[in-house]
């Protein structure tokens, strides 16, 4: 499953697939109560250096997965950022707010939602 999110040429793509993993190995009480305290999809627009763009979306309204492709249904927010911004929130380097601040992160949608990014991303930053 998780080798379906790679995408070669993002370096992101290994923070997503240990994302989706540490959701398969979280038991169905604690996925349900990411699930309850997240309560939204999230869709990523990630662009790369050569100016390609993938899109993943992280389900944390029902299924509790994350996958490749535009969000179905509509995701509550649209998260539109490069892959070394994506990678710089998921080490740390940068938080979510300031990147919004200072253009790095653009939103569409719930921005109150897009908040609860960092709490997704941070059990991954280990990772990295």
């Amino acid at each position: 499953m998780s080798n379906d999110l790679k995408a070669p040429g993002f370096k992101s793509s290994d923070l997503i697939a240990g994302m989706q993993s540490n959701f398969s190995q979280l038991t169905d009480v604690e996925k349900q109560d990411k699930i309850k305290k997240t309560n939204g999809i999230f869709e990523l627009q990630v662009t790369n250096s050569s100016k390609e763009t993938v899109t993943w979306t992280i389900d944390m309204k029902k299924t509790g997965i994350v996958y490749k492709g535009q969000a179905k249904p509509k995701a509550d927010v649209t998260l539109i950022l490069s892959d070394d911004t994506l990678c710089d929130l998921a080490s740390g380097k940068l938080n979510g707010q300031k990147a919004f601040m200072t253009g790095k992160l653009k939103t569409k949608g719930n921005i109150m939602l897009a908040t609860k990014l960092d709490g997704l991303i941070s059990g991954t930053k280990s990772k990295l």
